[in-house]
């Protein structure tokens, strides 16, 4: 026998239950569950309404009803519902986590609103003692009263309750009195329960209707839709989505926000699950894209989180999110081919929303490429009007670029579009993809001095002393000098550097204020073997041929360096250290030139 064998009784491992403490679970769910207290209400009316719903699915004709009393420090809610016997009550009424249990009663998850088991916990958040007298359908009755402390006690009272359903009784605890105040309970009741599909009435007086707004059909539906927006979300809809997921068990409406939204902010809806109110400001329900909408729904499939205050982000709220976006996606298709014009109306707000679904969605694309216009040199255009007078979409990444080239571009005719906008270079570069015999390309400022006109043979070789006293000028600051005839005249210089000489340009500018380690890695990256970024002197404007006929080589020195400075400023160019010492030199220069030096006698 192995020493196991002689183990006595005490040395045996025992099973114990962990202990609850009551007041923990309740500090638990009001600080770190709930995000309030007044959602003791809507558990209670959750309760309410599954146990009518349990009672009717033996007797569809069974009442249902759920009256409300108020007073200063006390509440009580009953409903006509199935009602509990002794013990279904120990089992749901004092016992965290039973959830099995009520499937075992009758309480199935799929066709009731709790599914956590934390029952009337919720209730001691504003309470302190909670009484629930309940009469079954053999017309036994029992009362259970429990304690903010963790006690309770289960009890068949000398008086029957009188009609087949549960009461529960609330005593306020000291600082919750104002969750008792008729005014509060009716709000509530109005918040969570206003579609429930039961009479609720507070001290006798009717105060829901359990209609849901897109219940109904017609042609005044549309109007009151629209007022419904007005009053709950505050805000007078552009158009009213119907949208629909049977998969979901969804019904609703979307919104369309006549005023343009932050798409860097997740739009939040107010969801209904089973008609009763999950929460006002919902996430994820739609794709990140549709953030130019916001949704009243109401499902009876979908999962909600643990604080009943969100959605469980699972495979199924996936799918619904997809199926919600198609059909969001099939009403602007609709617009474009039915109401252009509003169509129009709509991309002015919200054309961020359009372009992000266009990233990603080809009939999205297809939809930008023939009503977004897009910004260019020669006026708003939209792509397949480029495409159209152009051949070709070419595009400048960034809005200082653009800055840089569109003035000069368009004297030569040559279009340009702005794509520095959020979303602009990604959906041109797409295009291509979509649209058949689409071309775009990015345009670099290189492409600009070959547009110019070149001189004729005698006037370049009339100039070669000028040009080279210009280059001897600038080769301090590694910047090549040309000599160009383009439009407008009134444009004495341009300063032209491709994206190669830009990149070698910040390359050396980052090593010189890097340290020792990242100047030599930076070093490796520098290969020298870049093209230089360009002067380009126009010789149509009388500025530069008056200082190409000058004698005095000092004179013009200072002049190629204002020039130089003002082409840089002119074309939003960034200006370095060197850069600012010769702007600075040539300033000083001229001013010099142009105060006459005074002589010794003050003439």
């Amino acid at each position: 026998m192995t020493a196991e064998g002689f183990r006595s009784e005490s040395d045996v491992a025992r099973a114990e239950n962990f202990q609850v403490d009551l007041r923990g679970i309740v500090d638990l769910l009001s600080n770190h569950l709930y995000s309030s207290p007044r959602v003791y209400l809507r558990e209670l009316l959750q309760n309410a309404v599954d146990a009518i719903t349990a009672r009717r699915a033996k007797d569809p004709e069974a009442p249902g009803r759920i009256d409300v009393r108020t007073g200063p420090d006390e509440l009580s809610i009953s409903d006509t519902g199935i009602g509990l016997r002794p013990d279904e009550v120990r089992d749901l009424l004092a016992t965290i986590g039973r959830s099995s249990k009520r499937d075992e009663i009758g309480f199935q998850r799929d066709e009731f609103l709790g599914q956590f088991g934390i029952g009337l916990l919720s209730a001691f958040m504003v309470s302190d003692r909670i009484t629930v007298l309940t009469r079954c359908e053999g017309g036994e009755t029992t009362r259970w009263t429990g304690t903010a402390d963790g006690r309770y006690t289960v009890e068949s009272p000398e008086k029957t309750a009188d009609a087949q359903g549960t009461t529960v009784t609330l005593t306020a605890r000291r600082g919750a009195e104002q969750w008792f105040k008729t005014a509060t309970v009716v709000e509530l009741i109005r918040l969570f329960g206003s579609l429930l599909p039961v009479e609720i009435r507070v001290d006798g007086e009717l105060v829901t209707d359990g209609r849901a707004p897109w219940d109904g059909t017609g042609p005044g539906q549309k109007a009151e839709l629209v007022g419904y927006a007005q009053d709950r979300l505050g805000f007078t809809p552009f158009d009213v989505i119907r949208l629909s997921s049977p998969e979901a068990g969804l019904t609703g409406v979307a919104f369309v926000l006549p005023y343009p939204a932050n798409p860097t902010e997740r739009a939040t809806h107010r969801v209904y699950l089973k008609r009763m109110l999950l929460a006002e400001s919902v996430e994820g329900l739609l794709p990140d894209w549709a953030f130019f909408v916001r949704c009243v729904v109401d499902t009876s499939e979908l999962r909600p989180t643990a604080s009943r205050e969100a959605l469980f982000d699972d495979g199924h709220l996936e799918s619904t999110r997809e199926a919600l976006g198609t059909q969001l996606r099939g009403w602007l298709v609709r617009l474009g081919t039915t109401d252009p014009e509003r169509l129009d109306k709509f991309l002015a707000i919200h054309h961020l929303g359009v372009k992000a679904l266009a990233l990603h969605d080809d009939e999205m694309l297809r939809l930008v490429h023939r009503w977004i216009q897009f910004e260019t040199n020669l006026g708003r255009m939209t792509a397949a009007e480029i495409l159209e007078r152009y051949g070709e979409i070419r595009y400048a990444t960034s809005v200082e670029e653009f800055r840089q080239l569109a003035a000069v571009a368009a004297a030569q005719q040559i279009p340009v579009v702005n794509a520095g906008y959020t979303y602009d270079t990604e959906l041109i570069e797409r295009l291509p993809q979509v649209i058949e015999g689409a071309e775009t390309r990015r345009f670099d400022p290189s492409e600009l001095a070959t547009s110019f006109d070149t001189l004729d043979p005698s006037t370049e070789l009339a100039l070669r002393a000028f040009v080279r006293l210009a280059q001897q000028t600038l080769d301090a600051v590694g910047c090549e000098v040309v000599v160009r005839a383009f439009e407008p005249a009134s444009l004495p210089a341009l300063f032209l550097v491709d994206r190669s000489a830009q990149f070698a340009s910040e390359l050396r500018s980052t090593r010189e204020r890097a340290d020792a380690l990242w100047s030599e890695v930076l070093d490796a990256l520098d290969t020298r073997e870049t093209s230089k970024p360009q002067l380009v002197l126009n010789h149509r404007s009388a500025l530069v041929r008056r200082l190409a006929s000058l004698g005095d080589p000092g004179l013009v020195k200072l002049g190629i360096e204002g020039l130089y400075g003002h082409a840089l400023m002119q074309g939003h160019h960034p200006i370095g250290p060197a850069d600012a010492a010769l702007v600075n030199r040539s300033f000083l220069g001229l001013l010099d030139q142009a105060v006459p030096t005074q002589s010794k006698d003050g003439r």
